[in-house]
C-alpha cells in the first residue's frame, strides 16, 4: 500500500480544514431546514446539542487517533476494538457507506443553490444530472493527488468559513437581532421533535470522522489528529450557531422549513437584498463542491484500507491504477446513485441511521476491550452510547411516522451488510495478528 498513502502529506492546517470542509458543506447548507422541521422554534439549540453530542463521541477518536493514528480510521478502531469479525466488518462498511451518502446529500445541496440562484424549478431531471456532474468533478480533483486536494481544501474552507460567518454577521444585523422563526414547524414539534432533531445535528458533525481516517497521513499525527479534531468542531459549532440564528432572524420557521433544501438563500434575500443571495449562492456552491472533494478524499481512503485489512471484497475490474484509485471510482459511483434515486430527506435520514449505528459499536467496543490501553474513560464511553441510543430512538420514532419506508430501507440495508460481511469472512478469514482483544 506505499504507493496509496504518503506520510506527512497532510499538515495539520490542512486536516483541520478537511474537516470543517466536510462539515460546513453538509451541516448547515444542507440540514437547517430539516432540523428546523423536527426542533421547531428551539432549531439553533440543536445544533449546540448535536455539539454535545459529538464532543462525547469525538473522546473515543481522540484516543484512538492518538494511539493508532491510520489512513483507516474507523476501520483500525473496530479492528483493534473487536477482531477480524463481521462487527468490525460491518460496522466499518457502514461508516464508508453513510461517507458516501453524505456525498450525496452534499451533492444535491449543490444542484438545489444552483437551481435555485439561476430561479429554475428544482423538481426535475437536472437536479440528480448536476449532482452526479459535480460528484464527477470530485473525483477529477482528488485523482490529481493529496497535496491538490489539501491546498484546494484549506483555500475553500477559508473562503466558506469567513464567508459563511459573514452572511451570519450581515443577515443578523439586518434583521435587527430579532427572532422570526416562531410558530409551527411541521408536523413534529415538542421534545420528541427536539431529540429527534439532533440526528440531524450529529450528521452535521460527522465530518470530523474524515480527519481520523486520514490519520496516517497528517504530520506528527499522535498530536495532531486529535487536534484537528476538537479544533474542527468547535469552529463548525459556532458557524452553525450563528448562522442558524441568522437564518432565524430573516424568516418565519414554515418558509425556512418549505425551503429547506435551499434555507441560507431564502434567508439571504430579504435581509441582505438581491446581491447578497447571490453571494449566498455562490458561498453555497463553494461549500458543498470543497466538501464533496474533501468527503471522497477519506472515504476512498477508508476503502483501501479496509481492502488491505482484508474486511471488504475487492476486484480492480479491468481498471489500471493502485487500490486507492478504484475505490475512489467506487466512492463516485455509489454516491452518484443514491443522489439519482434519493431526495435530500432520504439520504439525510440513511445517513444519521447508519452514523448512529456504527458510533455506538464503535463506543461499546472500545469500552469493552480499549479503554485502559488508551485511557478513555468508561463514564464518557457509556455517555456518548446513552446519547446516541436516545437520539437514534426518537429520530426512528419520528421518521416511522413521517416516512416508514425509509426506516425500513435503513434496518435492511444495515442486515444486508452484515450478512454479507458474515459471509465473505466465513468464505475469506482474513489474519488475526492485528486482533490483541477478546471480541
Amino acid at each position: 500500500m506505499s504507493s496509496d498513502y504518503r506520510k506527512d502529506s497532510i499538515t495539520l492546517l490542512d486536516a483541520i480544514a478537511m474537516g470543517t470542509g466536510v462539515m460546513i458543506g453538509a451541516g448547515i447548507l444542507a440540514l437547517t431546514g430539516q432540523i428546523a422541521d423536527l426542533a421547531g422554534p428551539l432549531f439553533p439549540f440543536a445544533f449546540i446539542a448535536g455539539a454535545v453530542v459529538t464532543a462525547f463521541s469525538a473522546c473515543t477518536y481522540v484516543k484512538m487517533s492518538n494511539a493508532y493514528p491510520s489512513a483507516g480510521g474507523i476501520g483500525m478502531i473496530l479492528q483493534k476494538a473487536y477482531g477480524p469479525t463481521t462487527v468490525a466488518a460491518g460496522a466499518a462498511l457502514l461508516m464508508a457507506l453513510s461517507m458516501v451518502i453524505n456525498e450525496s446529500l452534499v451533492a444535491r445541496t449543490f444542484a438545489n443553490y444552483l437551481l435555485r440562484g439561476l430561479d429554475m424549478p428544482r423538481d426535475t431531471w437536472m437536479v440528480p444530472a448536476i449532482s452526479v456532474g459535480v460528484i464527477f468533478f470530485a473525483w477529477l480533483v482528488n485523482i490529481s493527488g493529496n497535496r491538490s486536494v489539501g491546498w484546494l481544501s484549506v483555500l475553500m474552507a477559508a473562503l466558506k468559513v469567513g464567508g459563511i460567518t459573514l452572511f451570519g454577521a450581515a443577515a443578523l444585523w439586518a434583521g435587527g437581532f430579532s427572532f422570526e422563526a416562531t410558530g409551527r414547524g411541521g408536523e413534529t414539534t415538542g421534545a420528541a421533535g427536539f431529540v429527534a432533531s439532533m440526528a440531524l445535528a450529529i450528521l452535521a458533525f460527522k465530518g470530523f470522522t474524515t480527519i481520523t481516517n486520514s490519520g496516517a497521513e497528517i504530520t506528527k499525527p499522535h498530536r495532531n489528529v486529535g487536534r484537528a479534531i476538537v479544533i474542527s468542531i468547535a469552529v463548525c459549532t459556532l458557524v452553525y450557531l450563528l448562522v442558524a440564528f441568522a437564518v432565524g432572524s430573516s424568516l418565519p420557521l414554515d418558509r425556512i422549513v418549505e425551503a429547506r433544501d435551499y434555507a441560507l438563500a431564502e434567508a439571504a434575500e430579504p435581509a441582505l437584498g438581491r446581491t447578497g443571495f447571490y453571494l449566498t449562492v455562490a458561498l453555497a456552491l463553494v461549500a458543498t463542491a470543497s466538501g464533496l472533494i474533501a468527503s471522497v478524499f477519506a472515504v476512498s481512503r477508508m476503502l483501501a484500507m479496509l481492502t488491505d485489512m482484508k474486511m471488504i471484497p475487492h476486484s480492480h475490474f479491468g481498471m489500471p491504477g493502485v487500490i486507492r484509485d478504484h475505490t475512489l471510482v467506487y466512492t463516485v459511483v455509489i454516491a452518484s446513485l443514491l443522489t439519482v434515486f434519493f431526495d435530500l430527506s432520504r439520504i439525510a435520514s440513511l445517513g444519521a441511521f447508519f452514523y448512529l449505528v456504527m458510533d455506538i459499536l464503535i463506543h461499546w467496543g472500545v469500552f469493552r476491550n480499549l479503554r485502559e490501553e488508551v485511557g478513555a474513560r468508561g463514564w464518557i464511553l457509556l455517555t456518548a452510547i446513552g446519547l446516541d441510543a436516545v437520539v437514534l430512538a426518537a429520530f426512528a420514532a419520528m421518521k416511522w411516522q413521517a416516512d416508514p419506508s425509509i426506516v425500513l430501507i435503513a434496518v435492511t440495508a444495515m442486515a444486508v451488510v452484515f450478512v454479507f460481511e458474515h459471509v465473505f469472512l466465513r468464505l475469506r478469514p482474513p489474519p488475526r495478528h492485528h486482533h490483541r482483544h477478546g471480541a
